[in-house]
């Protein structure tokens, strides 16, 4: 089931989330979060006008979704970056596709014109599956990222709404 954030799933998203940005590439910062820092991150993305969504699977917060503006310029305005994060046991099952549709279809009913991403090099499976959902590659930033003791690409994937 995929539905808005709510306060509460605060606490299972970072149980996830932390592991892989302590542990991985996958991610380029390595600041772990808290539950409060997740719920201040869903308010700032709310009161902007976007939203958060959350993956269900028999009752337990499996993923997140959400999206804010890409930079912060009124150029652009209708330019968009989002964040999917599955738990471990989350992935394989259509649910990073699930929510990237109901984060896709909010933001294009805000007036959005454009979804980026923007993906480590170290996550292939990243970038295959935003390429299997419509996001075509518009270019690679080498060595642009620092973490783990190495430097890492950023690729970055866009899709017209």
């Amino acid at each position: 089931m995929i539905r808005a954030f709510s306060d509460g799933d605060a606490a299972a998203i970072v149980g996830f989330w932390n592991p892989i940005v302590r542990d991985t590439g996958v991610t380029f910062t390595s600041a772990l979060k808290t539950p409060a820092e997740m719920v201040a991150y869903v308010a700032a993305r709310r009161a902007a006008g976007r939203e958060v969504f959350v993956a269900e699977v028999a009752g337990q917060v499996a993923g997140f979704a959400g999206y804010d503006q890409f930079r912060p310029s009124d150029g652009y305005l209708h330019s968009m970056e989002h964040t999917v994060i599955l738990g471990p046991a989350a992935r394989g099952q259509g649910l990073g596709r699930a929510l990237m549709r109901a984060v896709e279809d909010h933001a294009r009913a805000a007036g959005a014109h454009v979804m980026i991403a923007a993906i480590s090099g170290e996550n292939p499976a990243a970038v295959a599956f935003h390429a299997a959902i419509g996001y075509a590659e518009a270019g690679r930033l080498p060595q642009v990222g620092r973490k783990l003791g190495r430097w890492m690409d950023l690729v970055l994937m866009q899709k017209l709404l």
